[in-house]
C-alpha cells in the first residue's frame, strides 16, 4: 500500500518539477495526473492496490476542504466587499465546467458507438 501511495506522490512531484521547470501555468498535480494516467494506459489498467489507496484517500477527501474553509473565514471581511465578483466567478466557472464535461461525454459516447 505504501508503494502505491509513494507512486501517487511521485507523480505529483514530477508534475510540480515539470511545471516549475518549464514555467507552465498548469498546476503540477494536474500534470502529475496526466503522468499517472499515461502510466496506467501503458499498464492496461489500475492495479487493485492502487485502487485501494485511491479509495482510502477519497474516503477522507472532506479533510482537504478544512484549510479552504479556514481561509474563507480568515478573509470574510474581504469577501463582504467582493462578493459579487466571487459569485460571478463561481457561477461562470460552474457553467463552463458543466458545458465542457457534457461535450467530452458526448464525444466519448460517440467514439464508443463507432
Amino acid at each position: 500500500m505504501i508503494r502505491f501511495l509513494t507512486l501517487l506522490l511521485m507523480c505529483q512531484l514530477a508534475g510540480e518539477v515539470i511545471t516549475v521547470g518549464l514555467g507552465w501555468l498548469v498546476p503540477g498535480p494536474v500534470v502529475g495526473m496526466v503522468i499517472l494516467f499515461a502510466g496506467l494506459m501503458v499498464k492496461g489498467g489500475v492495479p487493485r492496490e492502487l485502487g485501494d489507496v485511491a479509495t482510502g484517500i477519497l474516503k477522507h477527501l472532506s479533510l482537504l476542504f478544512v484549510p479552504a474553509g479556514v481561509g474563507i473565514m480568515l478573509h470574510v471581511g474581504q469577501l463582504e466587499h467582493e462578493w459579487l465578483a466571487v459569485s460571478a466567478a463561481l457561477v461562470v466557472s460552474a457553467v463552463v465546467t458543466l458545458a465542457v464535461t457534457g461535450w467530452i461525454m458526448q464525444w466519448l459516447g460517440g467514439a464508443q458507438r463507432r
